[in-house]
């Protein structure tokens, strides 16, 4: 596994290294005592998986607040996805930034995002599938979440598509009305 550092602090984007051979290939997706040598969780609590049907799906900008907060890595199986992550730690220099990555299942890459950073993504292809590995279950009294395009952090999404967003992602409100 190769680990590269992103422009935020913690947020790293992880290439799987592949044994191919006639039969196709084996990668190694997690390594607990390698992730720990690079500061990241080695316990998974949780796995998840999404299925989004169309290209355009939009989900997130989703966090787990304190005294749950998690940590995850996503990995997309099937298809491909805009990846984003955005800091949302008061106390961290890149603060309201983000990153984003094409994850595909073909390049077999993983972000990895750290307590206090929000994640959330845009499908690129029809059918889809995205997997999630958390380092504490999920809690919904600690669920949290900021709307896509909020002005706040300006994050650049595909325009490529029409977008398929839950009412609940679309409505939530500005975070400078919530946080003055």
């Amino acid at each position: 596994m190769k680990f590269s550092d992103t422009k935020i602090a913690g947020v790293v984007l992880i290439e799987t290294e592949r044994k191919e051979d006639e039969r196709g290939y084996f990668a190694r997706t997690w390594d607990a005592e390698v992730a720990a040598t690079h500061g990241l969780f080695p316990a998974i609590a949780q796995c998840s998986t999404s299925f989004n049907a169309k290209a355009g799906t939009l989900r997130g900008m989703h966090y787990q607040d304190a005294p749950h907060a998690e940590a995850k890595t996503v990995r997309c199986t099937r298809g491909a996805i805009y990846d984003v992550a955005l800091d949302l730690r008061l106390d961290s220099p890149t603060f309201k930034q983000w990153v984003a990555y094409e994850l595909t299942a073909e390049n077999g890459r993983m972000l990895y995002i750290p307590e206090g950073c929000a994640h959330g993504f845009q499908t690129l292809a029809d059918a889809t599938e995205v997997s999630y590995q958390m380092n504490v279950p999920y809690r919904e009294g600690s669920a949290r979440a900021v709307r896509f395009d909020d002005p706040a952090f300006g994050i650049s999404w595909p325009e490529t598509f029409e977008r398929i967003i839950s009412p609940k992602d679309r409505a939530l409100p500005d975070w400078e009305l919530r946080n003055p």
